[in-house]
């Protein structure tokens, strides 16, 4: 096995002294990501390369000998994508954070995948256009990190989650071939689309070096609301109910009980801590229509139990109204000394199912359990709050979850990815396919050296 201080060498020689960090101090910084378990090894290198050509070199190097890569962006994922978890190199995408062409003819941008989701959005909504896709983590997380991750947030229950606007990807493959997969033409269907197989792929099938990503009209205007439920249940089926009565909002964010308690302590913004369920709504789009639209989903809330709705009348209001959803993950880590959040997914109209099990899971075990995220989508948060001597029971909590989850004909993950958190539990959803994902994966990268350890075990 090659030293750390012979394998910095080859490296500087590769792409120069300047792009490669060997000391112990570095090596540590970027050997974990957001998930709230902390690291599962140390990298013998890190590498920030400036171009293609830079992760076409590294890669090729790598894979001649065997050394695990793993890519990184803003370090912000929280099932471990970015971790590494034996030695290897950590490649860095955070010098590659240019915007290289803003294509308003054709309603596009191409970007480097160390661009930050936030500073993309702003630069595009500048000429009128937007970039829909927005995680919890849109300031600080980026494009490279957001495809590798199919990322989602708040606003895909409108327009859909970053595979959606991904039109074609540079991508270098493990052996350090360039190739650029899908097309910047409205329609393609030439082979194999591999471009949507990289997207979601964490790494783990090649490297994301550019991204050439749809763009729509900035909506006119935007209209917020918030809705409050003495129960739980009338919550969760309002969002079911919304959708029968054919109203699509931009968003619709839940918070159950436990959420709303904590953002009030945390933030103090007079929630009314006697409600069971909350709902943020909000709509966008015409000038001339977004006041009916929000009207329509008002009165859904109203039929399903809402004793209490409050509608933003300017920015600054809509701005309070979205601070209860913003706070809940900062609050509800002051509950307990530790936290797993899974990501679980069922169809809309199975969301109440999936809000009682989860609950009586959390009273099986003896659990607290925090309710939150993107309902509109079917996207809850399912966080476990715990003390450290509780962890063999939130385990097997977390699985119950996630049967339950496929009982209902969800998926185990919504946004946040497998990882190496999720890995164990992948089998349960996708089946006698988990081979094929292999196989896919032994095609791709033979020697196994992007991201192992990541989505499955080879």
């Amino acid at each position: 096995m090659i030293s750390t201080e012979a394998l910095g060498k080859d490296l500087q020689k590769l792409i120069g002294k300047e792009k490669v960090r060997t000391s112990t101090s570095w090596r540590l910084s970027y050997a974990y990501d957001g998930t709230p378990t902390g690291y599962k090894g140390v990298p013998d290198v890190v590498v920030f390369p400036e171009s293609t050509e830079d992760i076409s070199k590294i890669l090729s190097y790598a894979n001649e000998r065997g050394i695990p890569v793993y890519p990184r962006g803003a370090g912000s994922g929280l099932t471990g994508g970015a971790a590494p978890l034996e030695g290897g190199i950590v490649v860095s995408t955070e010098k590659m954070n240019r915007i290289l062409e803003i294509d308003e003819d054709n309603l596009g941008v191409l970007t480097e995948p160390g661009v930050v989701t936030y500073d993309l959005q702003k630069e595009v909504e500048k000429r009128g256009l937007f970039y829909p896709p927005d995680p919890s983590s849109y300031k600080y997380s980026t494009i490279g990190g957001n495809i590798a991750e199919n990322a989602g947030g708040p606003r895909c229950v409108k327009y859909g989650v970053t595979k959606d606007y991904v039109m074609q990807l540079e991508v270098v493959f493990a052996d350090g071939t360039v190739s650029k997969v899908g097309s910047k033409a409205v329609k393609s269907v030439a082979g194999y689309n591999l471009k949507d197989l990289i997207v979601g792929s964490e790494g783990t099938l090649a490297f994301i070096t550019k991204a050439y990503l749809k763009l729509i009209p900035k909506p006119e205007a935007v209209r917020t609301a918030m809705a409050i439920f003495p129960k739980v249940e009338q919550a969760a089926q309002a969002v079911a109910d919304m959708f029968k009565a054919k109203v699509i909002p931009t968003a619709c964010e839940f918070l159950d009980k436990n959420s709303i308690v904590a953002v009030e302590n945390y933030a103090k913004i007079g929630l009314p801590t006697y409600a069971e369920g909350l709902l943020v709504i909000e709509v966008d789009g015409y000038e001339a229509v977004v006041d009916e639209l929000i009207n329509r989903a008002v009165q859904v809330c109203k039929k399903a139990g809402a004793t209490e709705i409050r509608t933003a009348s300017d920015e600054s209001e809509r701005e309070a109204i979205w601070m209860a959803r913003r706070a809940v993950s900062p609050a509800i880590v002051q509950l307990k000394p530790k936290k797993i959040n899974e990501d679980v997914v069922v169809p809309r109209s199975r969301i109440p199912d999936l809000i009682k099990g989860v609950y009586e899971i959390a009273k099986k075990y003896d659990l607290m359990v925090v309710n939150f995220g993107h309902a509109g989508d079917g996207n809850i948060h399912v966080n476990f709050m715990y003390e450290p001597h509780e962890e063999e029971k939130v385990h097997r909590a977390v699985r119950e979850v996630f049967e339950f989850t496929i009982s209902l004909e969800g998926s185990i993950s919504g946004e946040h990815g497998i990882g190496w958190m999720k890995k164990e539990f992948l089998p349960l959803e996708v089946g006698k396919a988990l081979e094929k994902m292999k196989a896919v994966k032994r095609a791709l990268d033979p020697n196994n050296i992007l991201n192992p350890g990541k989505i499955f075990d080879l």
